[in-house]
């Protein structure tokens, strides 16, 4: 993996990324997405202008970036900006994309009852967790992880610990 020098910009965002507790993924996210905005820049991002900002995110919308991916990218600019920089007037010429919201396939009872006869073995721990699954919307590592006690069968709850981004639910 290639070494690189660690600015003193850099090292200070990586130190406020630190001190709000945010994970070693985010904090590679943000550090990257600040990285492209300074190549963008060809020049130390803290010596951004509001025109600057309002340029990238003209590029980023006419090179299609997808509306996730814009939102990131200023998610971190808004970190750098804020936190590390101290530049809060810098925020207010961020903008959001909103994001298309679809709605969910919903499979049909009989489409349903095809995929809990098409699991596999003997017995119910298989049969169990795919219709837990999918009855109760969890993800595979949220299934994986239930106890019994987890199930309250007076009230019918699930109790997820430890689910997505460390959150119970």
């Amino acid at each position: 993996m290639k070494e690189e020098k660690t600015t003193p910009l850099r090292q200070r965002m990586i130190e406020d990324m630190d001190i709000r507790g945010l994970c070693e993924k985010t904090q590679k996210a943000h550090i990257r997405n600040v990285k492209h905005f300074a190549s963008f820049l060809g020049r130390p991002p803290d010596t951004a202008t509001p025109e600057d900002l309002r340029a990238y995110q003209l590029k980023m919308t006419q090179d299609g970036v997808s509306a996730s991916t814009f939102n990131v990218r200023v998610i971190s600019l808004r970190f750098f900006f804020g936190i590390t920089c101290g530049r809060d007037e810098m925020k207010r010429f961020m903008q959001f994309h909103r994001k298309p919201r679809k709605l969910p396939i919903v499979l049909s009872v009989e489409e349903v009852a095809d995929l809990m006869a098409a699991v596999p073995g003997p017995g119910l721990k298989y049969w169990a967790a795919l219709g837990i699954s999918y009855g109760a919307g969890l993800r595979a590592s949220e299934v994986c992880n239930l106890k019994v006690k987890d199930i309250d069968s007076d009230r019918m709850l699930i109790h997820v610990d430890d689910g997505k981004g460390g959150r119970d639910r």
